[in-house]
């Protein structure tokens, strides 16, 4: 507990640091707003939400209600502050602004540091051009004139030279929280000019997307946090909101917690999660969580805490006598679990030696959640981001239905834990698009395997539509992302491919910094910030809400939105009225995407623009907000609402996935040991299993160049005392922590909030290869595997082994 406190108190202290600092830094320039006053504005939560801006009379500074649009999954209230065009401090609602039905959060360290991170002197400035070698890093200034028309020339030529399917959009997370953004207007000049080679999978959650609807038929298996508001039990397995920022489930838990709710966190680290909400934490290595299924499931089958009611009229696949024709014998979970066919019971002694969790603690878990009605075990992202994640995330669900969890109120399904129609952001932004006359599509894990040889890119590893491809990736743009080079996995082989002018022979990079992705550009154009632009922000999940992110400030300098150079590029190819449409500006297409959506959904009760103007922010009336309970009303009548699956029942076991014959899908979701797992042989050379984990202080990469979040929290690796203490380290020393497939160099911290076999990294850390190339920067992904999942072809990024010794 010592250990606990100590680190708590070292929290504290960062966070009162740079909170003294915002206020040092803005207080000169303050004075206290009436809009936070009762006597220049009605204090109600309606009438907060309804003004837009707040003046003072004497020093004619207004205070913006506006979000952010990086990929942080809160949406919190931001409230800039601004006087002679400038933000001077970043605010948020009061406590008193609270709508339970909408309850946008207050702005965590990540929202209040956003002043810094925009005025940051290491934003990019100008329009510049690579010189010297790619990924050196080197630039020098030119007009926006000469970017855009080399720009244009380029995306001429290469269309003309190898086809439109050479072109490619990465991933572009520094905008993903909003309807509009350049990638998808890129996306919109790509379409109008022949198409573009398309990605799919989803980084985040496209393992458990994938796999969900083998047991429901459909990946919508989440219910709204409200509806767990007397739920007596709740397991958070790999589920870390607390730093995550996981739309508002923390606004729920606290109320949960506050009413008695018991908690326990399933997790290889002693999260923050963990240590507020935490009744009890339960870690276990990194890709044994089947194993501790599999045992759970074992308790309470051969103890008879089994729904046995629930199972026999919902379910297929639980015993020998509920299996799919076809099927040979010892299929089911029962068999499976007795050993029928493999000779060995999935005891908890058996997952012990597996998981590290005793076997006496598996038992109690098992016993408390399959007694507790309801309980609700809720799945995180981490757990299916490992080469196994496919089957974890489904092995969630079999013990949802086992428990008869599944379909009533205070229970959860498991599984991707999200509903799909909440997808807002597609419904408004639609229009702007236009349709891809390239159909072939590839897994976002294979494109630098597209840019490699094309041969490499097959159906069978992730190919859509297509027997191949018909060209390499000969163009590709980077807008508000850092993927390419920092967030993908293996960047060194990434890299190399890049470095390669013969492969990709044009890149593109349009940031707000000098990114480790950026400097592969051979053009680099600088962004605007969300405070120097218009969007729209929409959550990820658990509040179904828009909100307007109003242009509050002039961009600096050059700075231009991609909107804004789109345009002049389309003119210069010859499309340009039929790419803008007559819209000057960014702010041109939210009016129109807005009132279009107004006119188009009546049932969602979207509001037109003007009215957005004065509201700020809107509840959508016809989605699963409030009080939506997954598969609800096919377990209240299942004949009249059957099961999106081929039997339409919850299938436990899955005929489907039988008939592919893969080891590594089983059609019973079971543990199966995993590459690069701890029991590969790797071991004898890479002890350590290295996980990472998403930080409070930044999201992915994004501000990981602002310096008050640095001060938040350090970027370190966090190794168990037993690990260091066999390597001769001690606390703060320089580690090397590496693997054959990279090095990189950090401080070491000692904590018994990691359990022992396992070291963990916060994600999103920028790489900073020294001279010799190798990271100085704790960047995980020089480590990880560009490995894919079996089913999903999906990132199993977080399986990696590694040693670590004193540098």
């Amino acid at each position: 507990m010592s250990n606990q406190s100590d680190h708590n108190n070292d929290i504290k202290n960062r966070v009162n640091k740079v909170s003294r600092r915002h206020f040092l830094q803005a207080s000169s320039a303050l004075v206290t707003l009436p809009f936070l006053t009762s006597k220049s504005i009605a204090t109600t939560p309606e009438s907060l939400i309804s003004t837009p801006l707040a003046y003072n009379q004497e020093d004619t500074e207004r205070v913006v209600s506006t979000c952010s649009s990086f990929d942080c999954g809160g949406k919190c209230d931001i409230r800039a502050h601004v006087k002679d065009g400038k933000v001077t401090r970043i605010s948020t609602r009061p406590d008193a602004d609270l709508d339970e039905e909408m309850p946008i959060m207050r702005a965590c360290v990540r929202g209040r540091g956003y002043r810094k991170f925009v005025y940051h002197p290491d934003r990019l400035k100008y329009p510049m051009k690579r010189v010297g070698k790619r990924g050196e890093g080197h630039f020098e200034r030119i007009t926006w004139d000469e970017a855009t028309t080399i720009i244009a020339d380029n995306m001429q030529r290469i269309n003309q030279q190898y086809g439109p399917s050479s072109r490619f959009v990465s991933l572009s997370t520094g905008v993903t929280g909003g309807i509009f953004s350049g990638a998808n207007m890129l996306r919109r000049l790509f379409n109008l000019t022949g198409g573009f080679l398309e990605n799919y999978h989803s980084v985040s959650n496209g393992n458990t997307l994938a796999v969900t609807p083998y047991t429901y038929g459909t990946a919508a298996s989440g219910s709204t946090l409200d509806t767990l508001e007397n739920t007596p039990l709740v397991i958070l397995w790999g589920h870390n909101p607390n730093e995550t920022i996981f739309g508002h489930s923390n606004h729920y838990f606290q109320k949960m917690k506050t009413n008695g709710t018991k908690f326990i966190v399933v997790d290889p680290r002693y999260s923050d999660t963990a240590s507020s909400l935490a009744d009890q934490w339960i870690p276990l290595l990194p890709t044994t969580d089947n194993a501790m299924m599999d045992a759970m499931m074992y308790v309470i089958v051969s103890e008879n805490r089994h729904d046995k009611a629930f199972i026999d009229k919902y379910t297929i696949g639980f015993d020998e006598h509920q299996m799919p024709a076809g099927v040979g014998e010892n299929e089911s979970l029962v068999a499976y679990l007795m050993g029928k066919k493999d000779g060995i019971k999935k005891t908890p002694e058996w997952a012990e030696t597996i998981t590290k969790v005793p076997a006496d603690t598996i038992r109690q878990l098992a016993r408390e959640y399959a007694s507790t009605k309801p309980a609700a075990l809720i799945q995180g992202w981490g757990p299916q981001r490992h080469i196994c994640g496919e089957r974890t995330a489904r092995g969630a669900t079999l013990l949802a239905t086992i428990t008869g969890n599944v379909g009533v109120r205070g229970g959860w399904a498991a599984g991707y834990g999200m509903a799909l129609n909440t997808e807002l952001r597609k419904t408004i932004a639609g229009p702007s698009l236009l349709t891809n006359p390239v159909k072939t599509k590839i897994n976002i894990t294979n494109w630098v395997q597209a840019c490699e040889d094309k041969t490499l890119v097959t159906p069978q590893n992730g190919l859509l539509n297509a027997e191949k491809l018909e060209t390499e990736i000969k163009m590709i743009f980077s807008m508000a992302g850092n993927y390419m080079a920092n967030q993908n996995t293996d960047i060194l082989h990434a890299a190399k491919i890049l470095e390669d002018e013969s492969k990709v022979e044009f890149i593109v990079c349009s940031d707000l910094y000098l990114t480790p992705s950026a400097k592969f550009a051979d053009i680099l154009l600088p962004e605007t910030s969300f405070l120097e632009r218009w969007n729209i922000g929409g959550t990820w999940s658990y509040g179904d809400y828009i909100i307007l992110s109003e242009k509050v400030i002039e961009p600096e300098f050059e700075r231009r939105t991609d909107y804004d150079w789109l345009r002049e590029v389309a003119d210069k190819i010859g499309v340009g009225e039929q790419f803008s449409e007559g819209k000057k500006t960014d702010k041109d297409w939210i009016e129109y995407l807005v009132n279009d959506a107004s006119q188009k959904r009546p049932e969602d009760g979207i509001p037109t623009f003007d009215e957005l103007l004065i509201k700020r922010r809107h509840l959508l009336k016809q989605r699963p907000h409030p009080q939506n309970v997954a598969f609800e009303k096919n377990i209240q009548d299942i004949d009249k609402n059957p099961f999106p699956t081929p039997s339409g029942k919850i299938e436990i076991f899955s005929k489907r996935l039988y008939d592919m014959n893969n080891v590594d899908i089983p059609a019973l979701s079971h543990y199966v040991p995993a590459i690069e797992g701890p029991e590969d042989t790797l071991t004898a050379h890479y002890p350590l299993q290295l996980i990472t984990w998403k930080g409070r202080n930044r999201a992915n990469s994004t501000q990981f160049a602002n310096p008050w979040l640095q001060e938040v929290q350090r970027q370190e690796l966090w190794i168990n005392p037993l690990d260091a203490q066999e390597r001769k380290i001690s606390e703060g020393d320089k580690v090397k922590v590496y693997n054959d497939r990279g090095i990189t160099m950090i401080p070491a911290k000692l904590t018994q909030r990691i359990m022992p076999g396992v070291v963990a990294l916060q994600a999103g850390a920028w790489w900073q290869p020294d001279k010799n190339g190798i990271d100085q920067g704790g960047c995980a992904n020089v480590l990880t595997s560009s490995r894919r999942t079996a089913m999903a072809h999906g990132n199993a990024h977080q399986t990696l082994l590694v040693e670590v010794e004193k540098a």
